[in-house]
């Protein structure tokens, strides 16, 4: 079991760059009692990032207190597309305040409708029905209802949700049961066997990529594909940063297709740019039937959505599935605000201009490093490293921790391992970064594996 990072500060050397700022001891000792009443009146869960009291963060910065500055590879969890503190992001929100509508329910307003006609305009013809949400569990959640309710009206046995081993879509009870870390779902008890999980073809953990093996694996499942709901996938495996190959996300729409699945496309992490793409099933050149979209959407608060077909999308009366906080209108204001810039900066083609310099220097850290660094996935400005032991296949989480431990003490941040092990450090700078400030993350990531694997201290 992970254990929280210790409130020891550590001497570090001082970093001063055009991007790093490392001035003090880390964890900073002024931050402890802050790090300390944390501890003390939240969850355990809670304390499992770095310590890192962020106090503003702006472009592809983090800063806190004391003259500490981070250059981000965390995007904050893959949020802050357009970078840090966008001023046109701020103002939009406090000119929403200022208008004095910070809440509004499910009645109508102007905002919300803006915000789902420029989404839908921004999606395939096929996908024009909008549902705006507040996390993306919420969103996986409301696809997997949707899809199986439609499944249940054409045959009561239709109720199977296929998703993928190593997929994470959410902390909530249905999302952990479509997800396909076992470890998660150890407090469920009792799992529904209607939730199905099959291999995901990386490449890596799983070899095999022709669309034989998936039906292999449901017939051996004992999973009719009549019975079949919805498939749901993460566009890119999260955990990993992981691709299927084109050839067989094709075959799986195909599938679905011949037996009338719903294809749902789980994009809270991938879309909005991050791969290249405004959305990451575009690599793949089909058009899942629902979408599930979080993080990048406003590249700051709290909003989610679900795209997807008007037949599926109205399935229930009105009234009948609501939320909160949907369209919430500051919420609306980031999202509007985030999509002119992303738009307007051409974010998405610069991911994929960018995403290509970093996975070439990323490919040759993987040569440098080949007895640790099994495998380096991912498109655009995302990517997985695969840190595992010299068997090329063993999850090694201690080297990994210590790298991003390292890395943090050099003024390049990131948030904790994730996937197997935890062992896959994930990187994912805000789509504005330069090239140079790129090249220097590289750099220190080169920097920390060495010193990780020679011991130093």
């Amino acid at each position: 079991m992970f254990q929280p990072y210790p409130l020891e500060p550590r001497k570090v050397p001082l970093v001063e760059t055009e991007y790093r700022s490392i001035r003090t001891p880390i964890p900073v000792p002024e931050s402890l009692p802050i790090l300390e009443r944390l501890r003390t009146v939240e969850p355990l869960s809670m304390s499992g990032q770095p310590l890192v009291v962020w106090e503003r963060a702006e472009g592809v910065n983090v800063y806190d207190r004391w003259g500490n500055r981070w250059l981000d590879f965390s995007s904050g969890v893959l949020v802050t597309n357009a970078g840090h503190g966008r001023r046109e992001i701020i103002q939009a929100i406090v000119s929403q305040a200022q208008q004095g509508l910070l809440h509004n329910y499910c009645f109508p307003s102007a905002i919300r409708a803006r915000l789902a006609s420029r989404l839908a305009a921004l999606a395939p013809e096929k996908l024009k029905k909008v549902f705006l949400l507040t996390t993306g569990s919420e969103a996986v959640e409301c696809t997997i209802k949707l899809a199986r309710t439609a499944g249940r009206r054409m045959n009561p046995d239709k109720a199977v949700i296929v998703s993928f081993e190593g997929a994470f879509h959410g902390r909530t009870l249905g999302a952990q049961l479509a997800g396909g870390i076992p470890s998660l779902k150890q407090w469920i008890g009792h799992l529904d066997p209607t939730f199905v999980q099959v291999p995901f073809p990386d490449g890596f953990r799983c070899r095999r990529s022709d669309f034989g093996f998936f039906l292999n694996c449901l017939e051996k499942a004992e999973v009719k594909p009549q019975n079949i709901a919805a498939v749901l996938t993460e566009t890119y495996q999260g955990a990993g940063a992981s691709f299927a190959p084109v050839e067989y996300m094709q075959a799986l729409r195909q599938f679905c297709d011949q037996y009338q699945i719903v294809l749902i496309c789980d994009e809270v992490q991938a879309g909005f740019g991050r791969t290249g793409r405004w959305f990451a099933f575009e690599h793949y050149d089909i058009i899942p039937d629902l979408v599930a979209l979080g993080k990048g959407i406003t590249s700051s608060l709290p909003l989610s959505a679900v795209l997807g077909r008007a037949d599926l999308m109205d399935l229930y009366p009105p009234g009948s599935m609501t939320s909160t906080h949907t369209g919430n209108p500051l919420c609306c204001a980031a999202a509007l605000a985030n999509l002119d810039i992303m738009e307007q900066e051409n974010l998405a083609a610069r991911a994929a201009r960018l995403g290509e310099v970093l996975h070439r220097q990323l490919a040759r850290l993987k040569e440098k490093f080949f007895s640790s660094l099994a495998a380096v996935h991912g498109q655009g400005l995302v990517a997985g490293l695969h840190i595992c032991r010299p068997d090329g296949e063993t999850p090694d989480s201690a080297l990994a921790f210590d790298m991003v431990r390292r890395a943090v003490e050099k003024g390049l941040l990131f948030f904790s391992p994730v996937g197997p092990g935890p062992a896959t450090i994930k990187v994912a700078p805000p789509l504005i970064i330069s090239q140079e400030a790129l090249e220097e993350g590289v750099a220190v990531i080169d920097e920390a594996m060495s010193e990780a694997l020679s011991g130093e201290r």
